[in-house]
C-alpha cells in the first residue's frame, strides 16, 4: 500500500484519516478543479465554497508525496467532450503554487479502449508537466493483452498509468485484474504502472458502500508487488476498515 486517492468534493474538503497505518505515504488528488470550480486559491476559476487546508494536508504522514490532479469534470462524458478545454485549464492549474510536496501530476482523463479520441491525448497533454499520469480501465472487456497493446499504440513514453482494477464495481475479480496489471507492465514497463484498488462495493438500493476487510484483503493481496492506491480514502477507507485490515 503506497497511497490513497482523494476525489475532492464539498463533503471531504476537511480530509482527515489515519491511512498511514496501512502504509500510505502518497496522496493522489484526483483533481484540483472540477466542474469549473477550483479547490486551490490563486486560479482564474471561482473557488469551491470551502477550500481545503492544503498546508495542513501537506503535513500529514499520508501526504508526504502528492500526485496532483489537474482539471476535470465529475461526468466522464462531459470530460471527454471537453478534453481540449480541460488540457488548457490543466496547464494553467499546474502553474499554481501549493504548499505540497508535488512529485507528479495527474490528468483526470479516464481512458478505455472504447474511447476513440484517446489517441488525441499526446498532443493535448504535451504542455503539461512531467512526471504525468492518467488512469485506464477496460470498460469494453477486450482483455488484458488487447488493452495493453491499445495503450502502447498511442501513449507517450513519459506518461504513466493508474489501472482501475474494476473489482469494486464487480467488473472483474481481483485475480483477473492482476492479469491486466501484468500485461500493462509487460508492454509499458515496470515504473509506468500503478494500481487503483477500488475500496468500495455497490450498495443495495443504489450508490456505493465501503468494502469490508474480508472483501478488500484478497483484493490487495492479488496485486502483490505493485504500488497500490486505495480509492478513495476519505469516502470509503474509514478508521473501522483500517483497524479491521490491520488485524
Amino acid at each position: 500500500m503506497v497511497g490513497i486517492v482523494w476525489q475532492p468534493d464539498n463533503a471531504t474538503v476537511g480530509i482527515s484519516g489515519d491511512w498511514d497505518k496501512l502504509g500510505a505515504r502518497q496522496l493522489l488528488v484526483q483533481w484540483t478543479a472540477v466542474d469549473d470550480q477550483s479547490f486551490i486559491p490563486g486560479t482564474d476559476l471561482p473557488n469551491v465554497p470551502v477550500l481545503p487546508d492544503w498546508s495542513r494536508i501537506g503535513q500529514q504522514p499520508w501526504a508526504q508525496e502528492v500526485i496532483l490532479g489537474l482539471a476535470g469534470y465529475f461526468s466522464e462524458n462531459r470530460s471527454r467532450d471537453n478534453i481540449e478545454q480541460l488540457a488548457v485549464l490543466s496547464a494553467q492549474m499546474a502553474k499554481v503554487k501549493t504548499p505540497l510536496n508535488v512529485t507528479g501530476w495527474y490528468f483526470p482523463a479516464e481512458v478505455d479502449p472504447s474511447w476513440s479520441r484517446a489517441k488525441e491525448l499526446p498532443a493535448l497533454l504535451a504542455n503539461l508537466p512531467r512526471p504525468l499520469w492518467i488512469s485506464v480501465y477496460d470498460g469494453a472487456n477486450i482483455g488484458p493483452a488487447a488493452t495493453a497493446d491499445w495503450l502502447k499504440t498511442w501513449l507517450p513514453d513519459d506518461i504513466g498509468v493508474f489501472f482501475q482494477d474494476g473489482v469494486g464495481v464487480y467488473a472483474r475479480t481481483a485475480p483477473v485484474a492482476r492479469t491486466y496489471a501484468d500485461a500493462l507492465r509487460k508492454r509499458l514497463g515496470k515504473d509506468r504502472v500503478r494500481i487503483i484498488v477500488e475500496a468500495f462495493r455497490p450498495q443495495f438500493g443504489g450508490g456505493f458502500r465501503s468494502a469490508t476487510a474480508a472483501e478488500l484483503k484478497p483484493q490487495i493481496a492479488a496485486f502483490d508487488g505493485y504500488p497500490l492506491y486505495l480509492f478513495d480514502g476519505p469516502h470509503y477507507v474509514t478508521p473501522e476498515l483500517i483497524e479491521a485490515l490491520n488485524k
